[in-house]
């Protein structure tokens, strides 16, 4: 499913591998909401956005609610209502092999599987660093679980899960992260000094939270750091766009600060930034870890990447911007000891696995 970009990234490169490497594999890729229903999953979809965005409070509560109570039986209930039309697909594919990204669509074939609907291999893959117990509904009928860390394969155990079923991967990364590159054709095509620290520069995306954090953050490394260079991507946030651009123009730093609203080029400029500055999503974070980046983390989400905020603090790659925090005194502590970003981006290499992808496939073609 595709809400929020870190699902259907790891479907993406899951599929990508099996397409180039696996000529004998027929695939088939599918956004389960989409195919069940193309209203509901525009209406849903823009829902979750907006709640996000601009009621993340809100959100918040739904997160933690559809962990158990009210919430989590309608959850199940109407899984299990779209989990016919699902069914329809299934039956005319007839797959081996379901990879799931996402719980929602775990729980719609886990129930089917229950009800000896389809007779096949059933994986999950899941696609941030703590574990929320929507993924885990129907847990018996699931062959594979696929976890960024031991702490939530430890977590998992607790809750029953068979610990044979549980494979500690990492979140599914696309190849081109692991492709070497040409670093200096990278610098002259965003027009880039080789010689200067590299900041890569993530806005919020389509979520645009927390406009007046990003905006401060930016406003500080302008105003800190004249030796830094900037390269920041506002996304497709329009008003983020045109209030960085603004802040360019005003602090005369067009030389040093790179904007753009959207590019393809992630793996190219994590190849030659010195840090991140992101919201933790699955996604965003395992690719900045795999480029072995430290972590400067602002607005994330609440409920789940909060939890994927404290993971990354906790493991020392990361630091936390709240939105109380002196932003300017966060930055300073940070850069004021030289030792601290340097251990960060010795951490990332305990935390990262690049060949997550390529090993969730080899485990799951062995099986079949």
């Amino acid at each position: 499913m595709s809400y929020g970009g870190g699902h259907l990234a790891a479907a993406k490169s899951i599929y990508d591998y099996l397409d180039q490497n696996c000529p004998d594999v027929q695939i088939k890729m599918v956004d389960c909401m989409e195919y069940i229903n193309k209203y509901l999953n525009k209406v849903s979809a823009e829902a979750y956005k907006e709640l996000a965005k601009k009621a993340p409070w809100i959100w918040k509560s739904i997160y933690n609610n559809a962990k158990s109570g009210a919430l989590s039986y309608i959850s199940s209930t109407t899984n299990k209502l779209m989990s016919y039309k699902l069914d329809a697909l299934l039956q005319q594919f007839k797959p081996d092999l379901i990879v799931s990204t996402h719980p929602f669509a775990t729980q719609m074939c886990a129930l089917l599987k229950k009800r000896d609907k389809i007779d096949c291999k059933l994986a999950t893959v899941l696609t941030d660093f703590h574990i929320h117990p929507q993924w885990l509904v129907l847990y018996r009928h699931v062959d594979y679980f696929f976890v960024a860390n031991e702490t939530m394969k430890s977590d998992m155990i607790e809750c029953g899960v068979n610990d044979q079923n549980i494979f500690v991967t990492g979140i599914p990364v696309s190849e081109r992260f692991l492709k070497r590159k040409n670093k200096k054709e990278v610098y002259k095509e965003f027009g880039l000094d080789f010689s200067k620290e590299t900041v890569l520069f993530f806005a919020g995306g389509e979520f645009g939270l927390g406009r007046n954090t990003a905006f401060m953050t930016l406003k500080a490394f302008i105003r800190l750091f004249p030796n830094m260079q900037v390269i920041a991507v506002s996304g497709k946030n329009k008003r983020m766009h045109a209030k960085f651009k603004e802040l360019i123009k005003s602090t005369n730093s067009s030389d040093r600060v790179k904007l753009f609203d959207y590019t393809t080029k992630i793996p190219e400029l994590m190849s030659i930034a010195n840090i991140v500055v992101t919201k933790p999503g699955g996604l965003t974070v395992t690719e900045s870890l795999v480029s072995n980046l430290p972590i400067i983390i602002i607005n994330p989400i609440p409920g789940q990447e909060e939890e994927n905020a404290e993971f990354l603090v906790e493991n020392e790659v990361a630091i936390w911007i709240k939105k109380q925090d002196n932003i300017a005194r966060a930055l300073k502590t940070l850069y004021r000891d030289p030792n601290k970003i340097t251990i960060m981006k010795e951490n990332t290499s305990k935390l990262a696995k690049p060949r997550s992808t390529k090993e969730i496939c080899k485990i799951l073609l062995s099986e079949i």
